[in-house]
């Protein structure tokens, strides 16, 4: 894993892995296959500064695999590995 440490109510993802065929069978071409909009988040920040100064904790753990905005986040290449860091805001849901 990268050593990358997100700050704020930032959070380090792993895209998981786009899928090669539909679900009739049909095997998708590289350019034909869409983005997942699922993965595992491998590192969060200390969580969101309030105006009373306190920190809200995330509601992500490392470890989860999430559900995000299609055009969420930035894409970042460490050692060769592609990674989006994101605000915690553009996570929709846990995948349980």
């Amino acid at each position: 894993m990268a050593n990358v440490r997100p700050l704020g109510d930032r959070v380090l993802l792993k895209r998981l892995e786009a899928e090669e065929t539909t679900p009739g069978g049909i095997v998708l071409p590289d350019t034909a296959k869409e983005k997942p909009k699922q993965g595992e988040v491998l590192a969060v920040g200390e969580g969101k500064t309030l105006e009373s100064g306190e920190k809200a904790e995330l509601q992500v753990d490392e470890g989860d695999t999430v559900i995000f905005n299609s055009y969420a986040g930035t894409e970042v290449t460490v050692d060769g590995e592609e990674y989006l860091v994101m605000s915690e805001d553009n996570i929709l849901a846990i995948v349980e």
